[in-house]
């Protein structure tokens, strides 16, 4: 199982029933589909009050095998993915936050 013991995590407001709902944000530098996805991402995680952690796929060789070619990818509490690759759509990815 990967370790995301050095997440970085991103400001998206904690408040709300799912104060406790942690995303994980899997990314790379230099990704424009991840810079495009971030906004979105954020947005959609402050508004179920949710923590969002990044994490760069290059730190972790486990990472790499399972997300590399698929990011950026959206982890929910259950390292379930969420989204992944061209992640633009505001109501499919509300529609998923929705199930926690």
């Amino acid at each position: 199982m990967p370790s995301f013991l050095h997440a970085l995590r991103l400001s998206a407001t904690e408040s709300g029933s799912l104060r406790d709902l942690i995303l994980t944000f899997i990314t790379r530098p230099g990704c424009h589909l991840c810079d495009d996805a971030r906004p979105l991402v954020l947005s959609e995680a402050k508004r179920v009050g949710a923590t969002v952690e990044e994490i760069d796929v290059e730190t972790d060789d486990s990472l790499i095998s399972l997300y590399g070619i698929r990011i950026p990818v959206l982890l929910g509490p259950e390292e379930e993915v969420l989204s992944e690759g061209v992640i633009n759509d505001a109501k499919r990815l509300r529609r998923k936050l929705s199930c926690f």
